[in-house]
């Protein structure tokens, strides 16, 4: 069986629930789902304070095991238009895959959220497929096959580079259902066609 690990950062929730919504088409499309999140790096007090969300269910992933997944879909809020600091430390310890080409031939793909609709999801994205491209991993995204990410009937995130969400400046705004379906068709995406590359 396909095996896809869903690997992300959330401060809030946001991308939580993004990863969540991921893993379901993952499992759509009959691989296995596995959610995992990268370590916080903000000390407890201040990330309390300043209302982050710690009792997140999924487990923490360590570099060590990134071999074993088919697919890596790697998920972070946007920070100044490039992904946020806890997931970039977790990328900069993975010299030793890149070294020993642990990752060649293994599907990576990304998802995101911003505050603003013009908020950096994009380049989010864009300046996290370098990274993945140095591992030599095949990059998917979300192609306009999902046709939910086109049209003017309401605001929302997604773009031909991967799935986001929008949570306004306040951070109330969570993924909405199109948003959610966005993330949904890329997992089952991802996972479908990891099994092709692994069969």
């Amino acid at each position: 069986m396909t095996k896809v690990l869903v690997l992300y950062y959330s401060s809030y929730g946001h991308i939580e629930r993004m990863a969540q919504a991921v893993a379901e088409g993952v499992k759509e499309a009959g691989a296995e789902a596995t959610i995992k999140r990268v370590p916080e790096l903000v000390p407890e007090e201040i990330a309390k304070k300043s209302g982050f969300k710690l009792d997140q269910k999924a487990p923490i992933a360590t570099v060590d095991e990134l071999p074993g997944y088919d697919a890596i879909i790697f998920g972070s809020g946007t920070r100044f238009g490039v992904v946020a600091s806890q997931l970039r430390n977790f990328l900069d310890q993975t010299g030793p895959l890149w070294m020993s080409g642990a990752l060649v031939g293994k599907v990576g793909s990304a998802f995101t959220s911003s505050a603003t609709q013009h908020g950096g999801q994009e380049s989010t994205i864009l300046t996290l497929i370098p990274t993945l491209l140095h591992q030599g991993m095949v990059v998917v995204g979300l192609p306009y096959a999902f046709q939910g990410q086109t049209g003017l009937d309401e605001i929302k995130g997604g773009s031909p580079y991967g799935a986001s969400t929008i949570t306004g400046g306040d951070g109330s705004r969570m993924p909405s259902e199109i948003e959610l379906a966005g993330a949904r068709f890329q997992g089952k995406h991802v996972a479908q066609i990891a099994a092709k590359l692994s069969a």
